[in-house]
């Protein structure tokens, strides 16, 4: 991993301070606040495919999409999948509501051109997403038991050598980087640059992609395969700016699990073959759950 990076002092090499301790610790409350919030990862609840046509929903083992949580079953309504746009029906007089209202009629529950809306019932939301090809429903349950044990995450001590300044080096030309998940599938996604950065007087380059205003990096070390979640971590990173020189910052005390580490419901993309580390990052979260 032999390169020039073209600019000094790229590892940042200062003593800890209290400010910027608090700022991770403040950065990792709302972390957690994050994950246990209703639209975090602690009380997904299921994640059922859909087939082509008419599928049943209720709670209980009776229907094509068997929510849980009923002593009896219970009929909800149905999706039906075509041609790439899903449609629910509600049983009649099973309250189901989108925004705090009682739907009483058949609505889009999925398109490719609108924002796909969340059903409830109970304390269960439900609301369907795409992957590849595949179509399904996303449960949540707000008295999660995977939510109601959730405590912490365990980390590394905060250690300000892990803030490294990196080069994003920006493709000449657009172009993609094959993104695999865990479910087998393989995306191809467009490639933001590649961060070149050392440590320990090697220099070392992870591939990032674009999300917003951030860049998010897949990467895997040697600590996954003790310490840290088996399947690599998630780092995100601000974009450079103009004056910058291309220059941005790689803080691993930031590192995190994936969703995938929280619950067996998340279809999460896994670090390519390029961004997995020969050395251990002992920053950031460490492993949680065995999911």
């Amino acid at each position: 991993m032999a390169a020039t990076v073209g600019f000094r002092q790229i590892e940042t090499r200062v003593s800890d301070s209290p400010s910027y301790k608090a700022q991770i610790e403040q950065w990792h409350q709302d972390r957690v606040n994050s994950l246990k919030s209703e639209n975090g990862w602690l009380n997904l609840a299921g994640l059922f495919w859909l087939n082509e046509g008419k599928n049943s929903l209720g709670r209980g083992s009776d229907f094509d999409v068997p929510f849980p949580g009923a002593a009896t079953s219970v009929k909800l309504g149905s999706f039906e999948l075509q041609n790439g746009e899903v449609r629910f029906t509600p049983e009649e007089g099973a309250a189901v509501s989108v925004d705090g209202k009682t739907i009483t009629e058949p609505i889009v529950a999925f398109s490719e051109t609108g924002k796909p809306p969340v059903l409830a019932n109970g304390s269960l939301r439900w609301v369907v997403i795409k992957r590849g090809d595949k179509y399904g429903v996303r449960l949540r349950d707000l008295e999660s038991s995977f939510l109601k044990e959730f405590h912490t995450i365990n980390r590394y001590p905060v250690n300000e050598n892990w803030r490294i300044k990196a080069r994003l080096e920006a493709p000449t030309t657009p172009r993609t980087i094959p993104i695999l998940n865990v479910l087998g599938q393989t995306t191809q996604t467009p490639l933001a640059g590649t961060l070149v950065f050392e440590k320990g007087g090697k220099t070392y380059r992870l591939d990032a992609v674009g999300e917003g205003e951030k860049l998010f990096i897949l990467f895997g070390d040697a600590t996954n395969s003790h310490d840290t979640y088996g399947s690599g971590r998630f780092l995100y990173a601000d974009k450079p700016s103009i004056d910058s020189d291309n220059v941005t910052t790689l803080d691993f005390n930031q590192a995190i699990n994936p969703p995938c580490a929280f619950t067996p419901y998340a279809t999460c993309p896994l670090p390519p073959k390029q961004n997995k580390l020969a050395f251990a990052i002992t920053a950031g979260e460490k492993r949680y759950g065995d999911h």
